[in-house]
């Protein structure tokens, strides 16, 4: 049965009850982003730091007087042009000296006693100043969160499947219950070694979470109102980032944070309790064949939203009884699992054509946003200005995909995002900064878009049976995009050319590929492969009639006398009042004899006049 337009409006539309649960379907996002961006936090280097002096390595104290705080440094610590104080280094002078000039022969060592940060940004103390992570140990924060994005990656996978095995409200809480757990264990972590495997696990539960959620808003929402409630939970995101610098100057240590970045999940953990606020997916139940708990659910949605969705024979015209003309009694539930997907073409092509422009919209934001830190060191101006563009591509794709469709806007996105990034390849030398500024924003705004228009336009084009699992796949390929950053970081940026290259490449290479995806606006949502194979590109020219050679005279179908959902319901009205022990009239028996006797002659009137 077509959920859009045969069961949808039946249970209320997009009513009351639906509202309601959209709202609680965004707060989940809002946990998840939390916990996100948190790791930027964990793992942000210092401004300013140096070598703690070491004073074996210093001429006796008899020699050097009182000096001043600027001018030990200077005898400890080399100073580089440009960069200020040494951060790895120190000097190292002679055993056996007898007088001490600034002409004295001195080694330069390695730092010996650790290091000594100045004013952070954000927490008085990170992973970076507990553990000593700079130098020679520099390459565990990138390492970190690589780790973090796998987790992320093998979550999407995992966990979307389980989602179209389970459930969408299943998959949903064991996400949360896990990832609390494992967020409660982050904190209690003081390894630099156990920290990146916790953070691993919990990025895998922390994309159930997100993945889960995000599919059951889409499926309650009917076309016009899909792309505002999905865009809706962007601007959650949005807070949660402007919230977390606050919340980090107050935390002051990680492990309060961490904590903190927790409590929302454990707090989801009442939607366990509440089963009304996140129930399960009809649409999913009714896809994959699960009749008796889709008539539940679909009486829950109708008696919230005020509608009566009764199973009585009067009125005979309902919704359940329509469902038991449609599937037999002995139906059993099929579920399906992206392994599938090799049967299709269609469903294959868009997952991996969207898959690749969500890869494309992360990965290359790196080399925006490093353009960003040249311009200005400071590392409030960079996040902000990132946070900013995000809320920018969240408004700029409420006001505009509804309007000229998502393949559009899709490609607009990518055009803009590849045309920024060969500008800037080819340009940065000969522009002056603030031209080179504004290639960057509008570079990194668009590619936001085109990340975030990706994922929602896979939730549209991929069946119900395989949404999770589909839906995982791209937006794992998201995940593989933002490490790709973190693997410049790994190796001191010495590939970051090769690295905008390559994504600058894939950019315009990807503006060919969004011309075989479908058109999915206004349109109901596939459920089944089926479904979902019969999704065809719109041409490239819209065809006109021919308006020189009009028919003369406009021909109307005829309405065909047979109409097969009335006959259903007829045929489904008359075997339950059969089958009724009370009928709901008696048929009286006239007294009367009858006109033939027994023997087959008629009665005498002698008979009759007596």
């Amino acid at each position: 049965m077509e959920f859009e337009t045969k069961i949808y409006p039946q249970i209320g539309g997009y009513g009351r009850y639906n509202r309601i649960i959209t709202l609680f379907s965004w707060f989940p996002n809002f946990a998840v982003s939390l916990n996100l961006f948190s790791d930027v936090f964990f793992t942000l280097i210092p401004e300013a730091y140096h070598c703690k002096p070491d004073l074996a390595l210093l001429p006796p104290s008899s020699l050097l007087g009182n000096l001043s705080r600027q001018a030990y440094l200077n005898l400890t610590i080399p100073w580089l042009k440009g960069s200020g104080f040494s951060h790895c280094e120190l000097y190292k002078y002679p055993v056996n000296i007898s007088n001490y000039t600034e002409s004295v022969p001195r080694d330069v060592v390695q730092c010996t006693r650790g290091w000594e940060y100045g004013k952070p940004a954000g927490l008085q103390n990170n992973l970076v100043t507990e553990w000593d992570l700079v130098c020679a140990d520099y390459w565990k924060i990138p390492l970190q969160h690589i780790c973090f994005m796998t987790g992320w990656t093998l979550g999407y996978i995992l966990l979307g499947t389980i989602c179209d095995w389970l459930g969408r409200r299943c998959a949903l809480l064991l996400s949360v219950v896990l990832s609390g757990l494992l967020g409660i264990m982050s904190c209690l972590s003081n390894s630099p070694s156990v920290f990146p495997f916790l953070r691993l696990c919990q990025g895998s539960t922390l994309a159930g979470v997100f993945l889960s959620s995000y599919i059951a808003r889409l499926e309650l929402c009917d076309p016009p109102h899909r792309l505002m409630v999905s865009m809706v939970s962007g601007f959650f995101a949005v807070f949660a980032e402007l919230l977390l610098p606050g919340l980090a100057v107050l935390c002051r240590d990680w492990p309060v944070l961490q904590a903190v970045s927790t409590l929302p999940l454990l707090l989801l953990l009442s939607y366990w309790c509440c089963a009304s606020v996140f129930p399960e997916s009809p649409r999913w139940l009714m896809a994959t064949s699960q009749i008796p708990q889709a008539k539940k659910c679909l009486q829950s949605f109708s008696a919230r939203n005020g509608m009566c969705v009764s199973d009585e024979l009067y009125p005979a015209e309902t919704l359940l009884s329509e469902i038991d003309e449609v599937f037999p009694e002995d139906t059993q539930p099929e579920y399906h699992h992206v392994v599938e997907l090799h049967h299709t073409r269609v469903i294959w092509k868009n997952c991996l054509i969207l898959g690749f422009t969500l890869f494309i919209g992360t990965g290359i934001q790196y080399c925006f946003t490093r353009n960003l830190h040249i311009y200005s060191p400071h590392f409030y101006f960079s996040y902000f200005l990132r946070v900013l563009t995000g809320a920018l591509a969240c408004i700029f794709l409420c006001v505009s995909v509804d309007r000229f469709g998502r393949r559009g806007m899709l490609l607009l996105a990518a055009i803009i995002t590849g045309l920024s990034s060969l500008l800037l390849l080819a340009l940065t030398q000969y522009l002056h900064g603030g031209f080179v500024l504004v290639l960057s924003v509008v570079g990194l705004l668009s590619s936001q878009a085109l990340a975030m228009l990706s994922v929602f336009f896979g939730s549209e084009v991929m069946p119900t049976v395989v949404r999770g699992g589909t839906l995982g796949l791209i937006m794992a390929a998201g995940c593989v995009g933002m490490a790709a950053s973190s693997l410049m970081e790994l190796q001191n940026n010495s590939g970051y050319f090769l690295h905008h290259v390559i994504f600058a490449s894939f950019a315009v290479l990807s503006v060919l590929c969004i011309m075989l995806l479908p058109e999915s606006k206004h349109k109901p949502l596939p459920d089944s492969l089926k479904d979902g194979e019969r999704q065809r590109r719109p041409a490239l020219f819209l065809s006109r009639m021919n308006r020189d050679n009009p028919p003369l005279l406009r021909m109307q179908p005829h309405s065909s006398e047979y109409n097969r959902d009335n006959y259903s319901r007829l045929v489904t009205a008359t075997k339950k009042m059969l089958t009724k022990d009370a009928l709901p009239y008696k048929i009286s028996i006239s007294p009367q004899a009858p006109l033939l006797a027994s023997n087959g002659t008629a009665p005498d009137a002698n008979d009759d006049s007596s």
